[in-house]
């Protein structure tokens, strides 16, 4: 399934759905961050190792007040890179599906600027999965033709509104701890655009 529609994309994810939509590095194979069988399903459908949480995207500051803690540290960070491709390490106000977060309850999570992925959230009020639309291990994909159809089944549709994605490297994942940037993932945000906002191990 094809879907040129961000309406009949929201309808389906607050439906409990999974979609296959653009982000602004690559294709993300998502759903609701608050449904976990549909977080389960995307597990299964890349064949995800368990333990392993999924990326989160919000929508703007009001989705990221709402569901998750942004103490100082972190706070100056996001507003240095925010919306974009850092991903950051945070706490949950609310409990969300187990798969999205770790053993202390916390989620990775980054504000997208891609205007897709941006009205998916809103139209959802919810926070997505963000996770490379790809079998695990494999490349993930930067266009339309590039998703894995065994990804997509016949029950997964690909969102195909552009922009399309603009490629290269995954978003940078980093924990902010006692002034600290810890890079857990390097990515599209380097050590060197991190280094003014604290010591990057």
């Amino acid at each position: 399934m094809q879907w040129d529609s961000v309406d009949q994309a929201v309808a389906w994810l607050r439906g409990g759905g999974c979609v296959v939509y653009p982000t602004e590095t690559l294709y993300a194979l998502g759903c609701l961050a608050t449904e976990s069988r549909a977080c389960a399903m995307v597990a299964r459908r890349k064949s995800r190792p368990e333990g392993k949480p999924f990326p989160l995207i919000v929508s703007g500051w009001e989705m990221v007040q709402k569901f998750f803690l942004l103490p100082e540290a972190a706070r100056a960070l996001a507003r240095a890179f925010w919306p974009g491709p850092l991903t950051m390490v945070l706490a949950c106000r609310q409990a969300l599906a187990p798969e999205t977060m770790d053993a202390q309850g916390r989620a990775a999570v980054r504000m997208t600027p891609h205007p897709v992925a941006a009205a998916l959230c809103l139209g959802c009020n919810a926070p997505l999965v963000a996770t490379s639309a790809n079998m695990s291990g494999a490349p993930a994909p930067a266009r339309p033709e590039e998703v894995d159809r065994a990804v997509l089944g016949e029950d997964i549709p690909l969102v195909t509104t552009r922009p399309w994605p603009a490629g290269g490297k995954p978003s940078t994942i980093v924990a902010v701890e006692h002034g600290t940037i810890r890079v857990l993932r390097e990515g599209a945000v380097a050590r060197a655009q991190l280094a003014a906002w604290g010591d990057v191990v």
